[in-house]
């Protein structure tokens, strides 16, 4: 496709973005590295109808969950796509985690994310905020595990790369 190195970084609690951010990498030649908290979100946790479920309290309260390991060599990279699931219109903090914890100054990054029904929101106004030094912010966009080779190309070559 180009000769840029491009990391998908994702954070999955189901699966689902998991899948989603495999195929994007695959389509792209990219780098894949999961965003793994160190403490890993159990059913309970991830129960958005709970005020008091951990998703939940660390929303209300902006927590930064820890982070398990870090990308190896981040400076190599041209292109960060970051992946996660959208909660309450939001992304998850674990991605504040992610981008707080590294130097984007001179990347390109771009969000995907994966819904059950919610839209994008405030997603990139708030996530380009912790991204200073982009040197390209892109517009967020939704994908599924059903997007195909031929969608994912497409939307690649709209963002021009």
């Amino acid at each position: 496709m180009n000769s840029k190195k491009i990391l998908a970084a994702y954070f999955s609690a189901s699966g689902v973005t998991a899948k989603t951010a495999a195929h994007l990498a695959e389509t792209l030649h990219a780098s894949l590295f999961e965003i793994k908290p160190e403490i890993p979100y159990t059913k309970d946790d991830l129960n958005w109808t709970n005020p008091n479920s951990r998703s939940s309290r660390e929303r209300d309260q902006s927590v930064r969950p820890a982070i398990a390991s870090r990308v190896e060599n981040m400076a190599q990279y041209d292109t960060v796509f970051i992946g996660f699931p959208i909660w309450w219109f939001l992304p998850p903090t674990i991605i504040h985690t992610f981008l707080e914890s590294y130097d984007f100054s001179g990347k390109t990054v771009i969000p995907f994310a994966t819904s059950g029904g919610s839209g994008m929101g405030d997603t990139d106004k708030i996530l380009h905020a912790l991204c200073p030094g982009a040197v390209q912010w892109r517009p967020g966009k939704l994908l599924s595990p059903q997007t195909t080779d031929t969608e994912l190309v497409q939307w690649v070559e709209e963002l021009k790369l």
